[in-house]
């Protein structure tokens, strides 16, 4: 085991792929993008959420990375552009459309230029690199796929589209099962599938992101697990659960929905034997011996996120944990 607190920090060598969902795992990106130089960090977003609302297209967990790494994000809402305002949305409400997800003013300009350029026949992935270039972003930051995957949600009121679950109906209906409507004919995107066979790639983390809905998109595509396994980079993932509770998001309510533990335990045994190690918050030191039984090597680290300080000393953690692994 490893104590987060023990030794200096040390400049990482190689590149790093982040598997990331949004808001809490963008905020940890953030942390990596200050740590690593544009050549070294390379992250891949979850597209499973993506849908369209007014003709548009949104990319929830795209635009929570991209917000988050140009310093935009609304910290305090959680979600969406800071100093946003909401004047479409109330004339949307006025003239009697449909409002119940939030779209704000400048986040507007954000899914009206993306819809356009794929209705011009430009990938994801240029549309992505595009706007991220506009808000001044220079690390790489890529969509899972180029193909469409919607996350759909069965619960006890049926069928549900994610967002309708998540956003609409508040995540109050119960989970029974998910499932990733595409994936099956979806492939990795091919950027990605490149680095994971780079001799130059050191690590790849799997962000504190809710393992079912923003990771598990990802690992559903064809030879995406395979890949991860072989690659010679450890894999490392950061706990989503921190004492029983997720910090954003309803990760923890999933797991009782889905007849698991709601801990950072129940995480480590979830992703399995994709893992090389497992960084646990200081709360759940208690579930550290279990998972090295496992086989799994452990990090144990302060992992909640509130200030940009706490973000960089979470991705400085990881990345040394990960080259303690590699070494």
């Amino acid at each position: 085991m490893v104590d987060a607190a023990q030794g200096a920090q040390t400049e990482f060598k190689g590149k790093v792929l982040a598997l990331s969902g949004g808001v809490g795992g963008a905020k940890l990106c953030r942390g990596l993008a200050a740590s690593l130089s544009v050549e070294q960090l390379t992250i891949l977003a979850n597209t499973g959420d993506d849908f369209d609302y007014w003709d548009l297209r949104i990319c929830p967990d795209l635009d929570s990375v991209m917000y988050a790494l140009a310093d935009l994000n609304d910290e305090e809402r959680g979600w969406g552009l800071r100093d946003e305002t909401w004047r479409t949305l109330i004339a949307m409400r006025r003239l009697g459309g449909d409002e119940w997800f939030q779209i704000g003013d400048q986040d507007l300009a954000t899914h009206v230029l993306r819809t356009q350029l794929l209705h011009a026949g430009h990938s994801l992935s240029a549309v992505t690199k595009q706007i991220i270039n506009g808000l001044g972003i220079r690390h790489s930051l890529l969509p899972m796929t180029e193909q469409p995957v919607a996350t759909k949600v069965n619960t006890d009121q049926g069928w549900l589209d994610f967002q309708q679950y998540f956003v609409r109906d508040k995540c109050q209906p119960e989970v029974r099962e998910l499932y990733f409507e595409g994936a099956d004919a979806a492939v990795l995107n091919p950027q990605v599938r490149q680095l994971l066979e780079d001799e130059d790639l050191a690590a790849i983390v799997v962000c504190p992101s809710n393992p079912f809905v923003s990771i598990d998109p990802i690992l559903s595509l064809a030879d995406c697990r395979s890949l991860l396994k072989h690659s010679a980079a450890p894999l490392i993932a950061v706990s989503p659960i921190i004492a029983g509770r997720a910090v954003k998001g309803p990760a923890a309510k999933m797991m009782r929905e889905l007849d698991m533990p709601a801990t950072a335990l129940a995480v480590a045994e979830y992703y399995g034997d994709l893992l090389d190690g497992y960084v646990l918050d200081e709360a759940d030191v208690e579930y550290a011996d279990a998972i090295v039984a496992m086989g799994i090597k452990v990090c144990v680290a302060p992992t909640l996120m509130t200030t940009l300080d706490s973000k960089i000393a979470l991705a400085e953690s990881v990345l040394n944990f990960a080259a303690s692994i590699k070494a």
